[in-house]
Order: C-alpha cells, then structure tokens, then sequence
C-alpha cells in the first residue's frame, strides 16, 4: 500500500437532535458538559468507538481491517494471534530478548488491525506485543453553543420481576440534548504512519468512516445524529507548512437570524431562539492566503 506523504489537520462538524452523544456514566449517564461554560462535550474515546465499529461492519473479513479494540475482545488473545503467527514464544510481560523478533510482532499486529495502524496502542500485557504510537489522534469534541440537557420520564408496560406482576407500569429516565452542533479537531502525522503502516488506501477508509459512522451507530439514545462537514488542511510537508491552531482558526460557525449571521456564543446576548437545527448555523472558511504549501479538501 502506498505510503501516507502528507500531514493532515482537519475539522469536522456533527451533530445531535433529540438525543445523548456520548453519556458519562459518572454522572448518572447525563450528556457530558463543560460545567463552567455548559457546552456539550464528546470524547475522543467514543469517536474512535464509532469510527472502529464502522470499519468492523463496512470491511468484514477483510485482511488488515481487523479491530483490536473490538467490544468484548480479550486483548491477550488479540496478542498470542501475533505469537502464533511469527511463530515466536510469548514469556509473561515481556517482548523477546531480540528486538528484530519484537518489531516483527508490533509490524504483525499494525498489519492486521486497522485500529493499531491507525490510533496506537499499549498492548504490554501479560502477553506483550509492545506498544504503537498512533497516527490519527482526535481531540474532545465541543458544542458551539451551550447545551440544556432534558431529563425525560418514560414508562414501560412489563415488569422485571414475578413480585411486581400486578403494577400497571414501571417508570425509567433517559437524558436527552434538543440540539447541539459538535465541532472536533483531528491530526494525522505521516511521519508516525510510517512506522504503523497506516497508508493513503487507510486515510481514505477513515474519511468515509467519519462521513458515515453515525448511520451505523442509531440507538434508542443517539437515534438522530449525523456528520455535516469535514474540512482537511493538507500539508505539502510531512512535517507541516503550518501551525494547526492557525488553520483551525479560519474555520468559524455563525448564527443564522433571518438575513444576519451573529457570532455563536450565549444566545440570549443576541435574543434568538435556541438553535434546533443545521440551518440555524453557517460554517466559513477564510481561504485568502493561505500558508504557502497548505491546500484544503473536503471529503465530505
């Protein structure tokens, strides 16, 4: 597979209507917030949870999609698959003494998981594989404006128990944000995928994973959510033409409010509704003069 030459800094919009992106479950599975300013937040973590599952489902059986951080997997079996296939012996907590044999077992794994190659991992369990510093790292995702999750009371017509046969219903709670606009900052450093493997064929599975993983990820509490833009910084050097934070900066979101677009922010310093859909919001982008060397994509 062609190797990754370029240096990638992206953007991308999402966002949610009637449901919970990602619930913190040491909050009783509310929607996770920024508590000083009230935006919704989405980690990293459950991007990439999304992202592998998709690559799971859309490349099935596919040599070098494998998932290694698939739900329910046993990382020690993942590693002693490596073991067998290098045919090398696995000694508790430790890589073999010669460290041709170790790159042989970090490289097999980069080969065959998808998600190695692409995000890294620490797999130095008691069956060591070593560990792989990723190419693709994904910041917390962050709404634009402040979010006022509604807790919702919901009802169910059958009983767990034999004892409670007699009640008419039981009553539960679910935990929902109206609308929110998530914005996330991504990265891909070539230099790292050099030593993953992570290749242009891989860059390219991931662009459609981000378009498209919402639609594999519909459930009771995220059954409205959706991918709007990605807007991608190529740099011409693997190393970078420019700071990401600068590129990042010519990206902005507007409110909408009739012919006026009013920058986001608290929405009651402008006196407008709540936003409740994507058309409430403009995205730009300043490309006048761009650093010498940085062109834009837009996958999607």
């Amino acid at each position: 597979m062609p190797d990754l030459q370029n240096r990638y800094d992206f953007v991308m919009f999402f966002d949610v209507s009637n449901g919970n992106p990602n619930g913190d479950p040491d909050a009783g599975n509310l929607p996770r917030m920024d508590p000083e300013t009230n935006q919704g937040l989405v980690s990293d973590v459950s991007l990439k949870r999304k992202i592998r599952n998709y690559v799971a489902m859309a490349h099935e059986n596919e040599q070098g999609h494998e998932i290694y951080m698939a739900e329910r997997a046993v990382l020690n079996e993942q590693h002693a698959k490596a073991y067998e296939a290098t045919a090398l012996t696995s000694a508790s907590k430790k890589l073999p003494k010669k460290d041709e044999e170790a790159r042989q077992l970090t490289r097999w794994m980069c080969d065959n998981y998808f998600d190695v190659r692409t995000f890294g991992a620490v797999m130095t369990t008691e069956v060591n594989c070593g560990q792989v510093r990723g190419p693709v790292q994904l910041a917390f995702a962050r709404s634009e404006e402040v979010v006022l999750p509604m807790e919702i009371s919901i009802t169910r017509s059958s009983v767990t128990n034999e004892k409670d046969r007699d009640k008419e219903r039981t009553m539960g709670r679910k935990h929902i944000v109206p609308y929110g606009l998530y914005r996330v900052h991504g990265f891909i450093n070539p230099k790292l995928a050099e030593k993953t493997g992570f290749s242009e064929a891989d860059l390219q599975t991931l662009w459609t994973a981000l378009r498209d993983m919402f639609d594999y990820d519909r459930s009771a509490a995220r059954g409205e959510m959706a991918s709007r833009r990605l807007i991608a910084f190529k740099h011409e050097s693997a190393l970078g033409n420019a700071q990401a934070h600068k590129l990042f900066d010519r990206v902005s979101v507007s409110r909408r409010s009739g012919e006026d677009l009013l920058p986001v922010g608290d929405m009651r310093t402008h006196n407008l509704p709540p936003a409740r859909n994507f058309a409430d919001y403009q995205i730009d982008l300043d490309m006048l003069n761009l650093p010498e060397g940085v062109s834009i994509v837009e996958p999607f």
